[in-house]
């Protein structure tokens, strides 16, 4: 088997906040295993500035992994403790390589079109107004599930949109989820936390930074 990675450049269709600032691209990096005709696909999801393994020597440790593919499997997946995205790709190539099809790593209902998968409508972070609009598309889409990403802007303005979210729909008829991709400091969170839990919301992902 023979080893390679390959680097792709995402473009947002258009600018998206995180707490870390504006995103217009986000890179990507794909492992491909080669044995004769057969091949396998793995990405690691590396996102700069928010990722704990984005590291000066991330694609060294790329190339790294590419040239050993050929040690014990277990042993490689323990070196690639502290580059979980790296972890993470080779395992998904791995799967691809191995199954019957490249691209269907665990067949189901779902990925023969018989069933669907309950999903989140995702909000971008933003203007006040372009958070509304984006809100008002995903519930005309039938969405009954919303995480809102916050952080970026003023906290009390993203917490009166909640407000105004809850009032119109209670908790049975609406799930609110946050994403707040480590905005909050240790001393802060808890506060936070407090004031998104009167709203009944469902759950929050990542209140504080990594390494806090």
């Amino acid at each position: 088997m023979q080893a390679s990675h390959s680097k792709h450049i995402l473009n947002f269709k258009r600018p998206s906040g995180t707490s870390r600032g504006i995103l217009k691209q986000k890179e990507t990096w794909f492992i491909i295993l080669r044995d004769g005709n057969r091949y396998g696909i793995g990405e690691c999801g590396l996102l700069r500035g928010l990722s704990i393994d984005d590291k000066p020597d991330y694609e060294r440790q790329l190339l790294w992994t590419c040239k050993n593919i050929h040690l014990d499997k277990q042993e490689l997946l323990q070196k690639l403790e502290d580059f979980p995205s790296i972890k993470f790709g080779l395992e998904q190539a791995l799967l691809s390589f191995e199954g019957s099809s490249t691209f269907e790593l665990f067949p189901s209902r779902f990925t023969s079109s018989e069933a669907a998968i309950p999903i989140n409508g995702l909000i971008w972070m933003g203007e006040e107004s372009f958070m509304l609009d984006q809100i008002q598309q995903r519930l005309e889409q039938g969405f009954r599930c919303i995480k809102m990403k916050i952080g970026a802007i003023d906290f009390a303005v993203e917490l009166k949109l909640l407000k105004n979210i809850r009032r119109q729909f209670p908790e049975k008829e609406l799930v609110l989820r946050v994403d707040a991709n480590g905005a909050f400091s240790p001393s802060r969170a808890i506060a936070v936390l407090n004031q998104l839990a009167e709203l009944g919301i469902h759950s929050i992902v990542q209140p504080i930074a990594k390494m806090q």
